[in-house]
This record gives structure tokens, sequence and C-alpha cells, in this order.
């Protein structure tokens, strides 16, 4: 009955938003484009109470025996799960004007049918199709998310039919997720596994504890359900490059079929491109609303010799507009477009809030043939007749591997874990880092994106209506530029540029600077004078990063998270990359396009930069150090690569070394960084590794 009135509630107050006077003048700035329809953009005047708050009673999980009593948990083999008390507690969601608003709109006198979930009618589904789980599968995935939904959808598919188990740690994804505005927030809840990096002394300064956060999607859908929808291929050269280390079937002519074949292209212009894909699943699109400052960050970059292109075009280099996996403005998380259509098929058994702990290994034969998981804080094993393949993520995956015998034996040994094969996991580790520091001040009003201007109840309304927007800014991101500094070796952009439409103080603090764990003290010291300024900014980004990390078990608990050492600027070479990218991008908002903003350089006073000459070089590398980020875009700790390669995990064929039936199938198993995000090479990576799986396994008769 609450599902009915709150459509009810939707339908009458869209008819309202429909009637209502627009005055542009209110809005941000929009340049004129096919894909912006000033003309449905609601009256921002409509004020909500949005100073309620709601508290849920947080009831214990069910821990309801099992028929089989012997899978009950032992206590000392899971330590540090707990019986949850019952309490009063604020739902799990940051504070969000537009949160607050879906919450007085939808949950009003809501009775949750999952204890402590107020959103649990928002939530996918994912039920048993007969109810039951089977005694055995033929191929079990760890984890559901970028990777593993493709996969888990494309071996299910077609005649003979397998049965695959989908083992997810975490929760569905719901609607305040489809908000594209809302990524930053999604990243604080717990859709997220929380990684920090180990403390490094003179980098992240800025961060809490100084320690770069660092979190990966924990969700059925997994980072894409968390992250700034942002699609790139990465160059073609980034491809041929690890086929030349010896890795045959990755150069880039081998894998773009399978970039086509996920992909539903909906860019206009782009549309019908050769290297484009129509009839896939995943919507890509551009971002139904932009602000005045692209035009002027893509004029800037065209009066620098930057073309404005489609960035994934392979034979082009430049700035383009953002390419999101979006559909009519909502996001497209890889769960929605590759598992929600199909949960219903018998042959796919989806379980979430499941925790895998261990990869089942008979030692003698060194043959994986089982999972255990925990569900409901009860250890259950699952058997599997074929594969059993990991999809955890840059950093589950590794941590799974060396929790089973999978491992550096000197490491493993100390923690008292029998050794199966002795490799060097966790050993790679890169990263994409970033520096959101770079802020200009602009005269103009309403020029920029600002959080009080965005969550507004009309721009809500016209988001779940229309699908377009102030709400459809992917984490103000509304460009991306590529550029090769003199430190690049030719072949590659070694940095790139994030347009904002706003910047860090966009929210006044909020989500955005908390979404990267910056502290309190910094940003209140650095950037509290520009709160309520309208503000730009290009975050530059290190692609290809000299300094290499690695990650290490924390001890042998399932639940401990591993030690993660990014080794940040440990040579030298990525500063100097990075204080040239900043050069770069002050030399853009210094010219001609944004003097109509009135843009000016901002050189915010950071606490522990106040002996450097603001804008010296000195101040520039200090203010790096404090407020550089991880853009949580690890890989290579599962590294793929030859059998003569003695730093290799898996290999071209994802097969994990010296054990059968296991693969590893997501960023990890990458040997280098890509020039670009990571969502569109995860999907191609389970795409490809469909198709070797089936090639194995079809001529097997069930």
């Amino acid at each position: 009955m609450n599902k009915i009135l709150w459509i009810t509630f939707v339908t009458i107050y869209i008819s309202y938003v429909q009637s209502a006077v627009i005055d542009k003048d209110e809005f941000v700035t929009v340049e004129d484009n096919p894909y912006q329809n000033v003309n449905e953009i609601a009256n921002p005047d409509v004020e909500s109470a949005r100073n309620e708050r709601i508290l849920w009673p947080y009831v214990a999980e069910s821990t309801t025996k099992p028929e089989n009593e012997e899978n009950k948990t032992d206590e000392k083999d899971i330590k540090d799960v707990k019986p949850r008390e019952k309490r009063f507690l604020h739902w799990s969601y940051p504070q969000s004007p537009i949160v607050d608003m879906m919450m007085q709109t939808m949950s009003v006198n809501y009775s949750p049918n999952v204890a402590g979930d107020p959103f649990d009618f928002l939530r996918d589904s994912y039920q048993l199709p007969e109810g039951k789980m089977l005694e055995e599968y033929d191929y079990i995935i760890v984890g559901a998310g970028t990777s593993g939904s493709v996969l888990a959808a494309r071996l299910t598919e077609g005649k003979p039919k397998a049965t695959v188990l989908l083992l997810e740690a975490g929760k569905p994804e719901m609607l305040l997720s489809d908000i594209p505005a809302l990524a930053p927030y999604i990243k604080l809840t717990h859709y997220v596994w929380p990684y920090t990096m180990e403390h490094q002394p003179g980098v992240c300064l800025g961060s809490e504890e100084q320690r770069c956060y660092s979190p990966q999607g924990k969700a059925v859908g997994g980072s894409s359900v968390v992250n700034d929808m942002i699609y790139s291929r990465g160059r073609p050269q980034d491809w041929d490059r690890i086929a030349a280390d010896g890795n045959y079937g990755w150069s880039y002519d081998e894998i773009l079929p399978y970039y086509k074949k996920s992909e539903r292209c909906e860019l206009r212009k782009y549309k019908n491109a050769t290297y484009s894909g129509r009839d896939g699943e995943l919507t890509v699109e551009n971002v139904p609303f932009r602000t005045g400052l692209v035009e002027a960050f893509l004029a800037a970059g065209r009066l620098h010799g930057n073309p404005t292109i489609d960035y994934n075009a392979p034979d082009q280099l430049g700035f383009g507009y953002v390419q999101t996996t979006q559909n009519r403005g909502h996001r497209l998380s890889a769960a929605k477009a590759f598992l929600h259509p199909h949960k219903r098929r018998k042959n796919l058994h989806i379980l979430t809030d499941a925790k895998v702990t261990k990869v089942v290994i008979e030692p003698q034969t060194k043959r994986a043939y089982a999972v255990e998981y925990l569900k409901n804080h009860i250890k259950h094993t699952a058997r599997c007749r074929r594969e059993i393949i990991l999809a955890a993520g840059s950093v589950g995956s590794p941590q799974l591997l060396m929790l089973s015998g999978i491992g550096p034996k000197e490491k493993l040994d100390v923690l008292g874990i029998p050794v199966i094969s002795d490799l060097r996991v966790g050993k790679s580790l890169y990263d994409h880092i970033a520096f959101p520091g770079i802020v200009f001040k602009l005269n103009s009003n309403n020029a920029s994106l600002q959080e009080l201007k965005v969550a507004t109840l009309p721009n809500l309304m016209q988001w779940l209506q229309f699908g377009d927007g102030l709400m459809t800014t992917p984490g103000l991101v509304e460009a991306v530029g590529f550029i090769k500094t003199s430190h690049s070796d030719g072949q590659l952009p070694d940095v790139e540029l994030l347009n904002l439409g706003g910047s860090i103080v966009s929210d006044n603090g909020g989500a955005f600077r908390k979404s990267l764990k910056i502290s309190d003290k910094t940003y209140v010291t650095a950037f509290s004078g520009l709160h309520g300024c309208d503000t730009w900014s290009a975050v530059p980004i290190l692609l290809h990063p000299k300094s290499k990390g690695y990650l290490e078990l924390r001890d042998n608990n399932p639940f401990s998270h591993p030690k993660l050492y990014g080794n940040y600027f440990t040579d030298p070479q990525d500063m100097e990359t990075m204080k040239e990218a900043v050069k770069y991008v002050i030399k853009l908002g210094e010219s001609e396009p944004f003097k109509k903003y009135g843009a000016q350089l901002y050189l915010p006073p950071y606490p522990n930069c106040q002996n450097h000459g603001p804008g010296s070089d000195l101040y520039w590398e200090c203010a790096i150090r404090t407020m550089v980020v991880s853009l949580h875009h690890h890989v290579g700790a599962c590294k793929m690569g030859p059998p003569n390669d003695p730093e290799a995990i898996v290999d071209p064929e994802l097969r994990v070394y010296g054990v059968d039936g296991l693969r590893v199938v997501d960023l990890s198993v990458l040997p280098h960084t890509i020039s670009g995000h990571m969502t569109a090479p995860a999907l191609m990576i389970g795409e490809k590794a469909a198709d070797m799986i089936k090639k194995i396994w079809s001529n097997v008769v069930v």
C-alpha cells in the first residue's frame, strides 16, 4: 500500500512540476547543445521539509540454525563476527538534501521487511528461482561486480544449460544509487569496502589519519554501483603492450569485439562509428545536462592543440564530453544491465550478503572443487564441477587467493596458511592517483554546479520523470581530456584531465571531499574561504605511474582488510609529471574561454605548506602530497603473464598457475594501468573470459 501511495504522490507532484513557471536565471548557465532541453527544468523555489530525521530500529540479523548443525560457524574460525545488539541508529546513508527528500516522500510510515534496512523495498531482489540451492554447480563465481555480472549472464545463456552460483558479499542496488548526483554519497555507505592505504610518510598528508582512502564496490554490480559512471576503454597501445608481453589474445584488435559486444552506444555523433557497439546490454550516453564551463574547457583545449573528439576513438587523442554508463539519466550498473533481466533463469543462482572466506583445493591433485562462505553468520560449503572463478575485485581476489594457500610462501608460512601454490600474489599493485586541488574562483553567478541548487525537489521530480536535469551529473564530471607531458614515452598519454562543473567546494565540504576522506583540518583551512562561491576545477590523473606498490594479508582472518601499500611518488618522475599537469590545467584556466567567467586561480593555504611561496614549485609539490587521492583503480595484484614471467599469477586465459579449475576474472589480472577508467575494461574482461571458458567446455554434455 505504501508503494501505491508513493506512486500516487509522484504522479500528482510531477503534474505540479510540469505546470511550474521556469526562471532560467536561477539555474546554472547552460550552453546551447542538442542534448539539453532547458525548458524541462523545474522551478527551484519549491522547498521541502528537509530538516526532519527518521530513526529506525536496528534489529539483530537472523541466526536461524540450518538443518545441518555441522555447518554452524565455529567462533575460533571467524573471530570478529559478533551478535548485534538491538539499538536505535540512523540509517546507514550519510546526510544529503537529496536523500532527505527521498526519505520524506518515500519512507514515511513505512515499516521495513528487512530489519534495520529502511530502504529494503527500494532494492532489487535476487531470489533463488526454485527456492533452494543445488548440491553442486558447473561454475561458481565469487563476486557479482562488473566482470562477475557479465560472466554470470554469459555462462548461463544458450544451450546446453550450465548451472552457475554467483556469490556476492554486498547487497542489491536500489533507487538512491540510480541518481548520478549522489555518487559521492554512495561511496560513504555500506555499498563499498572502505579500504585505506597504509600510512606512507610525506603522502596523503591532508587525508584522515594521513592515509589515502581507496574504497571498492561491495554490491550486486560492484564498483559500477558506486563509481562516477565514466566509460573509457583505454588506448590501443595499452592493450598492444599487454599482448607484446606474451599475453596472446589481448591485443587491441582482439579485444575490440568484446567492447562492442557489451555496448549499446547512444552517443548521437558517434553512434555509427565502426568501433562502437549498438546491440549490447550496456547503454553508453552523454550526460543530459551540461554547464557552460564544459564548453570553456573544450575551447581552451582546442586553443592548446587538443581537438574535441570521441576520446574512445582508437586513432584520436584530445578532449571530449564525458561518456557515461547511464540509461536516460539513470545509473546503469553491470548488475542492472546483465543480471536483472536474467535473474529468473533456473540455472542462475545469485546469493547476496554471502561472504566467501576460502577456496577449497584438494592438496594432492591441486584442483579447486568448492568454496566456503558465510551467510547470516553461518558457514556453508558450495561444490563445483568445472571451474571456480574469482571476480572479487582488485583487492578481494588476491586476498582470497592467499587465504586459500595461493601466494608467496614466505608470507603464508608466517600466517600459518598451508601453501598450495607459491606465487607472487600481491607483489605488484598499481593505481591511478589524482590531485583535486587546482581550483579557480569565478566571478559569474550560477556558472557552476552547487549542491544547494541541485538538491531541490523539482530537480528530483524532473529526474524521476524525464531522466535529465541537474541530478544527472556524474560526480560533477562533464568532460575528459588526455594529454602527453614531456615525461610521456610518446606512445601513451600520461595524464587524464577530469573537467568538473564545479570543484571540491561545490557541496561546501560535504560528500565530495568526505568521499575522498580529506580531513576537516585540511579542508577548513584550505577551502573554507570559497564557500558559496562559484568555482571550476580540472583534476589531473597520473595514468601510468612508475611507482609500484604491493598488497599483503594483515592476518589469516578473512574479515580483516589486507594491507595496501601505494608507494606513491617513490619514483621522482611521477611527481614531475603531476607538477607539469598542474601547470597545464592552470594554463587552461587562464586562457581566453574562461575570461568571461572571471576565472582566477585560488591558491589554498594548506596547513603544512605555509613555508612555501604560493604558486611556487615547492608549493605545488607540497599541495600534491597533501591532497593526492586514490581513484581506487588498482591493477596487477593477480598479474597476467606467460609461463616464463616470474611475477605472473594467471596465464593469458586467466587460469591460476599451479591450480586446476580456478581462474581470476577481474581487473587484478591487468599487468599495467590503462589510459582511462576501469568500468569498460572490467566489462570486456568478463566478456572475453566467458568466451574462453565456454570454448574449453563446449564439448561437455550436460
